[in-house]
């Protein structure tokens, strides 16, 4: 009897330990800044269908995190949000600590040599946010923007590619988040911030002291090719697997449902000047 009852305990811990290995091989990792809305951010509650963050006692929610969500529902697995520096995100993604980045990041060629991206989640148009009495407002295209100060965010496109676009604009030190950029812009350090349209739209919503200025159908418009204003998921380069299951969920979603998505976080999202 003792040596049965010794051989079913140690059953007991190896069918244990398994179920718990296999929970954890389960589980879809998601990096994410958590403080970019409407893409993504953080709050103190689960409203609205708001996800645990990783060793914090915040929740994350948004664009990203409803899109995380539909994957991890679609293919099976238990999701966890880790918020992290926008920075670190894709030596996150090649070292294994993260899974993935849904992140709001653009599928460019120079991301593309260290991480590998799905088909796109959204198609972000570039726009400028600007305060409404700035002599700037009335600017119908990137040229009248000259003699502005402006800025983006560190390592983005905007910053990278856009910025410098805006002759004879005075280009100051890129900042590392959205909340520091509306700061600036709302506190006069900027004349200018330029960002993506959800970001913008987001803003406006909060802050009417901001005018989103939108260039898209004029000829003086930013110079941008389609990769940069496609936004992907990016994975561990050689991960095809995750990839290819990303990519099948994905296709079953159109443009009007990601317009959809974002909407709907364009209307609850908290997003607040620091």
């Amino acid at each position: 009897m003792k040596k049965s009852f010794a051989l079913m305990l140690v059953v007991f811990v190896v069918v244990v330990l398994f179920a718990g290995c296999g929970e954890a091989a389960n589980a879809l990792r998601v990096g994410m800044e958590c403080a970019y809305a409407p893409f993504n951010w953080s709050q103190p509650t689960d409203a609205n269908g708001a996800v645990p963050i990783n060793r914090s006692s915040d929740y994350a929610y948004g664009y990203d995190v409803m899109m995380a969500k539909y994957l991890a529902d679609k293919l099976g697995y238990k999701l966890e949000i880790h918020m992290m520096d926008w920075d670190s995100l894709p030596i996150a993604v090649q070292s294994g600590t993260i899974d993935c980045a849904i992140a709001g990041q653009s599928i460019t060629e120079n991301r593309k040599m260290t991480v590998d991206f799905t088909t796109p989640y959204y198609y972000a148009s570039i726009v400028c946010l600007v305060k409404a009495d700035s002599k700037f407002a009335a600017a119908a295209g990137i040229s009248d923007l000259s003699g502005a100060v402006g800025t983006s965010q560190l390592n983005t496109v905007w910053y990278d590619v856009c910025l410098p676009q805006v002759k004879g604009a005075t280009i100051l030190p890129a900042l590392d988040s959205l909340p520091a950029m509306l700061a600036a812009l709302v506190s006069g350090k900027f004349d200018l911030v330029v960002t993506d349209m959800p970001a913008a739209m987001a803003a406006t919503a909060v802050y009417p002291e901001l005018k989103l200025l939108d260039f898209t159908n004029s000829p003086d418009n930013f110079l941008v090719s389609e990769e940069e204003i496609n936004i992907g998921i990016s994975l561990r380069k050689g991960n095809t697997d995750l990839l290819n299951k990303f990519n099948g969920a994905l296709a079953e979603l159109s443009v009007a449902d990601f317009e959809r998505m974002m909407n709907d976080a364009i209307k609850v999202q908290p997003l607040s000047v620091e």
